[in-house]
């Protein structure tokens, strides 16, 4: 995914990390104030490991293309990934200096024209002006202290049909490799599949490893790297909740999104389960994402709400780092329900009747609740791959009642709709639901 691609309303930071050590028990190296930090990646008896600076680095990251890196780092993170260098809000100068006065690294996305939105890997004309324009950013950030490494495009083998994209990103590896000796070289890929690795060995030798990129499938990635025989370094570039094609669906075909608790349980083993079992090969990941974006929902894939507030998943992700949770934890989500019924009862109402919703939720700190419910119409999004999809409105008007925990709808005109509901604890934190129902025609 590309969070670069949508304008993201609020964005922070996060999240995970992966390494040699079963501990959390650990102390970062001394940061070095001036200059270009060599990184790299050597063989030891437990397997792979990432040096920066000559020691072990643990990565605890997160995908974030802008934000709040003071806030990031106090929740235990220590690393993020971007996507471009010509972030249309934020100066890559000013963020990797932000990053280095609190103490976290970069690695640095080099956005690549992608196939599927015309860009043409047989046009040696444009592939050879993408590589200089590349080289000019290479040499505007290849000394900067918090640099860690370098993600050479972003999925590039989404609905792709051309693999001599892989020859330019093995171009664009073997410049780096001349102009800046101290940082590895990567390429993000959609998947684990084996077709695309090989073909990525075979076309682009130049790159130090391969960086994979999964929701739901991260579930079955130990077998898959066990079936294909993959025994290289690699790391996550995004993992996180599982995504719209993953879930199951109303009978009309709406996905049904996870509540913001399910999906912090979603992280919990996501991380616990899979991504340290693997570690001595796994030699780092991000979490994906921390800020906000519409993909089709506002809430599906970020860590934060549109309006700032932190989830349960964050909270997860610090304990994971650090083995504390935060000092005031985010409120959980039970369950929603309209007239009486779940998403997975395809709910369906008559225009111009009324229904009563209701959110049941707890939290941990005995915090008075509050809550915020939304109506807006179902998304018509086909777009895939993390690619810019318009914020949806909300509608006004088919809500009424004190704004509790139980609050009366009025049917609106026929059509798909979702409910969305935020149950907010008055601390910066948020738990989020939302319920997928078509409004039909009366007898």
């Amino acid at each position: 995914m590309n969070p670069n691609a949508w304008p993201s309303t609020i964005a922070a930071s996060l999240l995970l990390g992966a390494s040699i050590w079963a501990t959390t028990a650990y102390a970062e190296p001394a940061i070095q104030t001036e200059g270009p930090v060599k990184v790299e990646i050597v063989t030891t008896d437990s397997g792979y490991a990432l040096l920066r600076g000559g020691s072990p680095y643990r990565i605890r990251g997160a995908g974030m293309s802008s934000g709040d890196l003071a806030r990031f780092a106090a929740h235990g993170g220590n690393s993020i990934r971007t996507w471009t260098t010509q972030h249309s809000r934020v100066a890559t100068s000013a963020l990797l200096d932000e990053a280095h006065a609190n103490g976290v690294t970069v690695a640095l996305g080099l956005s690549m024209g992608v196939e599927r939105h015309g860009f043409d890997y047989d046009d040696a004309e444009a592939v050879a002006a993408q590589l200089e324009a590349l080289r000019a950013e290479v040499l505007k950030y290849r000394d900067h202290p918090a640099l860690l490494f370098w993600i050479i495009g972003n999925e590039l083998n989404h609905s792709y049909t051309n693999p001599s994209v892989y020859d330019a990103v093995n171009d664009v590896a073997r410049m780096i490799a001349e102009l800046d000796p101290n940082h590895p070289r990567t390429t993000a890929i959609s998947g684990f599949k084996q077709d695309v690795i090989t073909e990525i060995w075979n076309r682009a030798p130049a790159l130090d490893f391969i960086s994979i990129q999964l929701y739901g499938s991260l579930f079955a990635l130990p077998d898959r790297i066990k079936a294909f025989g993959f025994e290289d370094p690699f790391m996550v570039t995004e993992w996180g909740t599982l995504g719209y094609w993953e879930v199951d669906k109303t009978d009309w075909g709406a996905p049904i999104e996870l509540t913001s608790s399910a999906k912090a349980n979603v992280y919990q083993r996501g991380y616990t389960q899979i991504l340290q079992p693997l570690e001595g090969q796994l030699i780092g990941s991000y979490a994906f994402y921390w800020g906000q974006k519409q993909e089709r929902t506002p809430t599906w894939f970020g860590l934060l709400t549109e309006r700032g507030e932190r989830t349960e998943s964050i909270d997860v992700l610090q304990h994971l780092w650090t083995g504390r949770w935060p000092d005031d934890r985010s409120p959980q989500l039970l369950s929603l329900q309209l007239d009486g019924k779940t998403p997975q009862d395809s709910v369906r109402i008559e225009a111009g009747d009324t229904y009563y919703a209701q959110v049941d939720a707890v939290d941990p700190d005995g915090d008075r609740l509050a809550y915020r419910w939304e109506l807006k119409p179902e998304s018509m999004a086909t777009q895939a791959g993390g690619d810019y999809e318009p914020s949806i409105e909300s509608i006004e008007g088919f809500i009424s009642g004190d704004a509790g925990a139980r609050v009366m709808i009025t049917a609106p005109p026929p059509g798909a709709y979702r409910l969305f509901v935020y149950v907010i604890d008055g601390q910066g934190n948020a738990a989020h639901a939302n319920l997928p129902f078509l409004s039909v025609a009366g007898r």
